[in-house]
């Protein structure tokens, strides 16, 4: 097992997996709330193609610390800014995953693209979830994220099964196998009540400011019947919002098409990261 240590007034520890090797690299971020494994059909067929894996667990998730505090965007840019300044990395490759993509908006948007060969937005919250006078087409106003983050704290046994089976769904049919379902509610398992709950409220965060200054090549990939990141509201206005992204829009996909799609969605990344 590595780990890395974010510095600060209370150090944290990251769980990470890097595969090695002298290929480009490409770093996974994984959604809510799971953890690195959730990149299990990635993994192996990004490393098959040469690339150098890294991927980590979000402080909260997975194996990484579950620190009391710092579940900000602000804070989870900057711990992938230690991942990426540890690791030495350069020419990197940054995969979001629903919440994923926004760290990859705020890392670009606060440290540049210096380290930072190409972008990934998949399934992403990116770039305004949230109604406001100034973002209508948001997804829904932030009583909706405040009521999410009460229904996690009030009964999270019951929460998480509810949200997994929207999330893999399209929209009303379950689109992964039993197991598959199992496999992401066991990860879920690891997360700590504070960083499920309080990562819900940072969903509500307007990125947009952040995704205008994207300036490397980018891939938006998001399912149409997605039921967690509507696609009008995410995917769509993301490809829109950057000059010459790529957008590949997979048809019947829920929100976990790296799962459910797999094969759709592997072949639209390793596409994206051969041509870049």
């Amino acid at each position: 097992m590595a780990y890395l240590t974010v510095p600060g007034e209370s150090p944290i520890q990251l769980y990470y997996r890097d595969s090695g090797g002298s290929g480009q690299p490409v770093v996974l971020i994984h959604g809510w709330p799971m953890s690195h494994e959730a990149w299990a059909e990635q993994i192996p067929a990004l490393v098959n193609a040469g690339f150098r894996v890294i991927a980590y667990d979000r402080r909260g998730f997975g194996r990484s610390d579950k620190a009391p505090t710092g579940y900000d965007y602000d804070t989870f840019a900057a711990d992938l800014n230690e991942v990426l300044t540890q690791l030495d990395l350069t020419q990197a490759v940054l995969v979001g995953y629903s919440m994923g993509g926004g760290e990859v908006a705020r890392y670009l948007g606060r440290y540049g693209d210096e380290r930072v060969a190409g972008a990934v937005f998949a399934s992403s919250i990116t770039p305004a979830l949230c109604v406001t006078p100034d973002n209508p087409d948001g997804a829904m106003p932030l009583a909706g994220f405040m009521g999410l983050r009460e229904q996690c704290r009030g009964d999270r046994d019951a929460f998480l099964p509810t949200f997994l089976t929207g999330y893999f769904s399209n929209p009303t049919t379950l689109a992964v196998t039993q197991a598959e379902f199992d496999a992401a509610l066991a990860l879920a398992a690891h997360a700590s009540d504070t960083a499920l709950q309080d990562s819900i409220v940072a969903w509500a965060t307007d990125l947009r400011a952040d995704i205008a200054r994207v300036k490397v090549p980018t891939l938006v990939i998001h399912g149409n019947a997605d039921n967690t990141v509507p696609f009008a509201h995410s995917g769509a206005r993301t490809a829109e919002l950057i000059p010459g992204a790529t957008l590949v829009e997979i048809d019947h996909g829920p929100h976990g098409i790296n799962v459910s799609h797999k094969d759709e969605f592997n072949a639209a990344l390793l596409a994206f990261l051969t041509a870049s």
